[in-house]
C-alpha cells in the first residue's frame, strides 16, 4: 500500500460529530444567563411600558441601513446580538400591549401565556397528530372544549386552534363549500363591515371573486337582512349557488354585531351555512352583558375566535369552531403514506386533519395556563371592564362638545370625531379636521389611536381590550382629540 494512502488511524468519529453538534449548542450555564437577560429584558419592558409612548417606529431606508447586510460567517457573543435586536428590531413597532393603544384591535397577554411560549418553544412541541404530541393535542382538546362550553354550542361541536382569524375564516369556508357538494358558481355572503379575510378566503377556497357577495349594512353597521334575502333570491335565480353568509359579532371597525338569531332563522330556511366571525368580540360571551349581547351565536355552523386579541394572549392563537366536527375532518382529513404509523385508533384525534396546517405549535399552552393561574374571574372582570370603559366613553364623547359620536359601544369600540356644537362645517371639511386631528394624535400624543369611515364620515376610533387600561387613559386621548381638535379649527 502506497504510504500517502495509510488510513489516519487518529480519526475518532464520534470526536468529530461531537464538535460539529457543539457549534450549535450552548453550555448549561450560557443558556440560564441568556434566558435570564431575556427575562429581564421583557419584565423591565412590561414595567415601563404604560410611561412610553405606544407607538414607535423608523423609516425604511435607516433600518436597511442597519440591517440589511450578509449573514456572519462566524459567530459573536448571544447577548451581544440580543442587545442589538432589542435596540434595532423589537423596539420599533407599535406597542400594542401599551394600555394607550386604541388602534386596530391591541393585544395585552399575561405574563404566564408569554412563558407558555417560551416552553412550548423550548420543547420543540408539534401538536400535529396524537403520537407526535399527545399531551398537547388533549390540552388543545381541553381548551376546545372551555370555548364551546362559553358558547353554547352543541356538544358534536369541536374545531382547532389557527394561527389567527384569517386562517379560521379560510378552514370555514372550505368546510361550508365541501358540506355544499362543492357546487359550481358558488357564492359567499357578507357584510360591507366584514373583515377583508374572508374575500381573502373565498378566493383561496377556489371561489369566482365576483361570487364574495358584499352586502350593505344598515345605520348601525349592521348587515341589513332584506338586502342579503334580495340578493340570495336573485342569485339563486340566476343558477348561482349560495353555501355561506359571513356574520359580524363584533365587526373590526365599529363593533357592531349581526342580528345573529334572525341571520340563524334564514341560514336555516335557505340551508346555507352560518359562519360567525367573532375574532374580536367572541370572548365577551363569558361575561353576562356579553352573553347577551351574542345570543344567536351559539346556533351558527362555525365561529372565529382570537384569543390574541379580547382573551389576552400572545400571539399567535386564533380557533375555528364548528357544528358538527366531522366537517372540519371530512375536507381536511387526507392520509399520506408517510403518516401512516401516527394512527393511534378512532379515539385519538389528529388535529392536523382539521385545518390547513400539519406542523403547529402547541398554541393551547399558554390560554391552559393564563387561566389556570388567573382563574376565569379574572378574564371575566378584565373583559368587562372594556365594555365598562367603552360606555364611559361614549357617555364622554355624548356629553362634551366638541364630540360626536358616530357609533355606539356595542362592545369595546367607539367611533367619534371632533365637531364642535354650532360649528357650521361642511362634511369635507370636517373629514380633513379629523385627519389633522389623527396626525396630531400620532405624532404629539402618547397613545396610538386608528380611524374608520362610519356612514361616510371619517371618524377617529378606540378600541379598548387591554387589561391594564383604565379610565384615566380613555380620557386622556378624548381630552386631546378636544384640544387638538380646537387648535385645527382656530387655523381653518
Amino acid at each position: 500500500m502506497r504510504q500517502d494512502t495509510v488510513p489516519d488511524t487518529t480519526f475518532d468519529p464520534a470526536v468529530a460529530d461531537r464538535a460539529v453538534a457543539d457549534r450549535l449548542e450552548m453550555p448549561p450555564e450560557a443558556m440560564l444567563e441568556l434566558a435570564r437577560e431575556a427575562a429581564e429584558i421583557l419584565v423591565r419592558r412590561r414595567g415601563e411600558l404604560a410611561g412610553d409612548d405606544a407607538w414607535d417606529g423608523e423609516f425604511r431606508e435607516a433600518l436597511e441601513e442597519r440591517l440589511m447586510e450578509d449573514p456572519p460567517e462566524e459567530g459573536q457573543a448571544a447577548s451581544d446580538v440580543m442587545e442589538r435586536a432589542v435596540r434595532d428590531v423589537l423596539t420599533l413597532a407599535l406597542r400594542l400591549d401599551h394600555p394607550g393603544c386604541f388602534g386596530f384591535v391591541p393585544s395585552s397577554p399575561t405574563w404566564p401565556g408569554v412563558v407558555a411560549d417560551f416552553l412550548a418553544s423550548g420543547y420543540n412541541l408539534n401538536a400535529c397528530n396524537w403520537l407526535v404530541g399527545s399531551g398537547p393535542s388533549q390540552l388543545e382538546c381541553v381548551v376546545i372544549e372551555w370555548f364551546r362550553r362559553w358558547l353554547g354550542m352543541p356538544e358534536t361541536a369541536g374545531g382547532l386552534l389557527t394561527s389567527g382569524g384569517s386562517a379560521a375564516s379560510l378552514d370555514a369556508l372550505v368546510a361550508a363549500r365541501e358540506a355544499a357538494g362543492y357546487p359550481e358558481r358558488a357564492t359567499v355572503y357578507m357584510s360591507d363591515q366584514s373583515h377583508p379575510a374572508h374575500v381573502r378566503a373565498v378566493k383561496i377556497a377556489g371561489i369566482r371573486p365576483d361570487h364574495a357577495r358584499i352586502v350593505p349594512s344598515d345605520g348601525r353597521s349592521r348587515i341589513d337582512l332584506d338586502a342579503l334575502a334580495r340578493m340570495v333570491a336573485e342569485d339563486r335565480a340566476a343558477g348561482r349557488n349560495p353555501i355561506a353568509v359571513c356574520a359580524n359579532a363584533g365587526a373590526t371597525a365599529t363593533g357592531a354585531i349581526d342580528p345573529l338569531p334572525e341571520l340563524a332563522d334564514f341560514c336555516a330556511a335557505e340551508d346555507i351555512w352560518f359562519h360567525v366571525d367573532a375574532a374580536y368580540g367572541g370572548f365577551a360571551v363569558v361575561t353576562e352583558r356579553g352573553r347577551k349581547l351574542l345570543r344567536g351565536i351559539e346556533r351558527a355552523d362555525s365561529v372565529g375566535l382570537d384569543a390574541h386579541k379580547w382573551f389576552f394572549q400572545p400571539y399567535e392563537v386564533g380557533c375555528l369552531l364548528v357544528r358538527d366536527v366531522s366537517t372540519l375532518e371530512e375536507p381536511f382529513g387526507v392520509q399520506p403514506t408517510f403518516l401512516q404509523d401516527s394512527l393511534w385508533g378512532s379515539g385519538h384525534p389528529n388535529l392536523t386533519d382539521r385545518g390547513l396546517q400539519m406542523s403547529r405549535s402547541a398554541r393551547a399552552l399558554k390560554i391552559w395556563m393564563s387561566v389556570q393561574t388567573f382563574g376565569m374571574a379574572a378574564f371575566r372582570d378584565s373583559i368587562a371592564s372594556g365594555l365598562d370603559l367603552a360606555a364611559r366613553a361614549e357617555a364622554y364623547i355624548d356629553a362634551s362638545p366638541a364630540l360626536e359620536c358616530l357609533s355606539p359601544a356595542t362592545l369595546s369600540i367607539v367611533c367619534f370625531r371632533f365637531r364642535p356644537a354650532g360649528a357650521e362645517i361642511a362634511e369635507e371639511a370636517l373629514d380633513e379636521l379629523n385627519r389633522e386631528v389623527l396626525a396630531r394624535l400620532f405624532w404629539e400624543d402618547p397613545a396610538f389611536v386608528s380611524s374608520a369611515v362610519v356612514d361616510g364620515k371619517f371618524a377617529l376610533r378606540v378600541c379598548i381590550v387591554n387589561y391594564n387600561t383604565t379610565w384615566d387613559d380613555v380620557r386622556a386621548v378624548l381630552e386631546a382629540t378636544e384640544r387638538f381638535g380646537r387648535e385645527a379649527l382656530e387655523q381653518l
